[in-house]
């Protein structure tokens, strides 16, 4: 252990702090976390955590979760900047269209949204839990937001609802092309295709499998397959290479990395809890409305398929 990591863990000690990361951090930081996982896990871990201070080491609105889910913690950012651009392609009068428009109607949240946004919607989804919760609400309309690829996803796999779609995308998954995936398989062609439903359906036609970075990361690990083509951000590789030292990971193209998970650096973890920098607050009135939406994502995210109709 390094100077730096053994003064981290020092400073985790002294203020009774978790750190949690996300798949797409830098490989550093999730060697250091003391909880790795995507969005639905960090959240139930936040929730459920003991501590007084919890280091999240991902983007700006998942330590606004964490905060909303537990007001009694303090919750750091290691860099307030790290911003998901995804999360503020949707507004608050598109909401409100949208419910003028259509009776029945759910607003389906994915996590990856400001409180703001969350506090004017009926449930929170991550990519994991999106497809089981979307079959189990009651309502026949469901306006999906922000993310319109996973919605459209969702809308495939859900012929029953009238799943209404949100222009919103993640820049990272976007800029994936089936000339990519099949350029990639044309240099592997014993590799399968792992695909993030945040992609463009015309890669997800040319998947394997689909999946959110958790359900990927396992897959790769239970597959008797020893070649596989990533389609989502790259971080997710390191939690594959542990699993899995044994097989082959390979990228479609050179931009499959989120700058802003990449601000977190191990020193920006230092200094926030050295110097209790970073703290991200959410106004209790709007954490109170924010609050439903996210329990309710919880509740629901682990309910067996259909139990709720």
């Amino acid at each position: 252990m390094n100077e730096l990591t053994q003064e981290i863990r020092d400073l985790c000690k002294e203020k009774d702090a978790l750190i949690l990361a996300h798949y797409y951090v830098d490989e550093k930081v999730q060697d250091i976390a003391d909880y790795i996982g995507d969005s639905f896990y960090l959240a139930k871990v936040a929730k459920s955590a003991s501590c007084k201070t919890i280091v999240f080491c991902g983007v700006t609105f998942m330590g606004q979760s964490a905060n909303i889910l537990s007001p009694d913690k303090t919750v750091l950012m290691p860099d307030l900047n790290a911003v998901c651009p995804m999360a503020l392609m949707v507004n608050a009068e598109d909401i409100q269209k949208m419910r003028a428009q259509y009776d029945d109607l759910a607003v389906v949240c994915y996590i990856n949204s400001m409180a703001e946004i969350k506090a004017l919607s009926d449930v929170c989804v991550t990519s994991s839990n999106a497809l089981n919760i979307v079959k189990n609400l009651p309502n026949k309309n469901i306006f999906f937001i922000p993310d319109g690829n996973l919605g459209r996803y969702i809308a495939n796999m859900c012929p029953e609802k009238n799943v209404i779609l949100n222009p919103g995308h993640c820049h990272v998954h976007s800029t994936i092309t089936a000339d990519d995936v099949e350029r990639a398989f044309n240099l592997h062609p014993n590799a399968q295709v792992l695909v993030h439903p945040e992609c463009k359906e015309e890669v997800c036609n040319l998947a394997d499998f689909i999946g959110s970075t958790k359900d990927i990361i396992e897959y790769s690990q239970e597959s008797d397959c020893t070649d596989f083509i990533i389609c989502t951000e790259l971080g997710v590789i390191h939690e594959m290479k542990k699993r899995s030292p044994e097989k082959n990971f390979y990228a479609v193209n050179s931009y499959q990395i989120c700058p802003n998970m990449k601000k977190v650096t191990l020193e920006k973890i230092r200094d926030c809890l050295k110097y209790n920098k970073g703290e991200i607050t959410v106004d209790e009135s709007l954490r109170d409305l924010a609050d439903s939406p996210l329990e309710r994502m919880l509740e629901l995210g682990s309910v067996p398929e259909r139990s709720l109709i």
